[in-house]
């Protein structure tokens, strides 16, 4: 008789918050949509990170994610918003027990639009020029190819995350593109909406179409 630990039959769910890496969001944020997702089936959890003038930036934020995917010991498909699904996808492309990602809104491409590559600037401690090895390692458009399942959703009428940053990394990863009409930045993280249902449905997919 083997007295091993038997692996989970689905890969967990992480959740990972977004707020463009600052100290004032956490996980809070992800706490709603883990415990949706374990209401349907899947273990869920959310994950923090040191963020932004409270011991992040990088490579910590990164290594941070790394590290709490290694403490699940557990296959996962990685869910996050904005900078969470910066993360998200990111983590797809550096760890091997990610077998795929949903990004939210998410900050795909650091070099694309100017506000974009500001609020990186943020994280990584300096511009294109002046840090290039952090943004080639840091931004998921510089990893392409990243061989793995990745679904990136995306309100139409997003006021923080412009939309074209996952239209045009779809485009270049041959990733699945889902743009909702009328949605906004949030409606993709509140529970009992429409957009948040895709998401979830997404997640849930992924899961289940990776289970090993």
């Amino acid at each position: 008789m083997s007295t091993g630990r038997q692996p989970n039959r689905f890969p967990v769910v992480v959740v990972i918050h977004g707020g463009f890496w600052h100290q004032r969001y956490g996980l809070e944020l992800g706490r709603p949509l883990a415990a949706d997702l374990a209401a349907h089936g899947v273990s869920a959890f959310t994950v923090e990170y040191r963020r932004i003038d409270g011991g992040g930036g990088w490579p910590e934020t990164g290594d941070d994610v790394l590290a709490a995917i290694d403490a699940l010991d557990s296959d996962v498909i990685t869910l996050g918003h904005s900078a969470g699904g910066h993360l998200a996808v990111w983590a797809a492309a550096r760890h091997p027990r990610v077998l795929g990602a949903v990004a939210q809104a998410g900050v795909l491409d650091f070099l694309a639009h100017p506000q974009v590559t500001r609020r990186a600037g943020e994280l990584l401690g300096g511009t294109p020029d002046e840090v290039p090895e952090r943004y080639a390692d840091a931004s998921p458009a510089a990893l392409l190819p990243i061989a793995k399942p990745l679904v990136l959703v995306h309100g139409e009428d997003d006021e923080d995350v412009p939309v074209e940053q996952s239209i045009g990394f779809a485009e270049a990863a041959g990733a699945e593109l889902v743009v909702l009409p009328g949605v906004s930045h949030l409606d993709l993280i509140t529970p009992g909406t429409s957009a948040w249902v895709t998401c979830r449905s997404a997640a849930l997919r992924l899961a289940r179409e990776t289970a090993r």
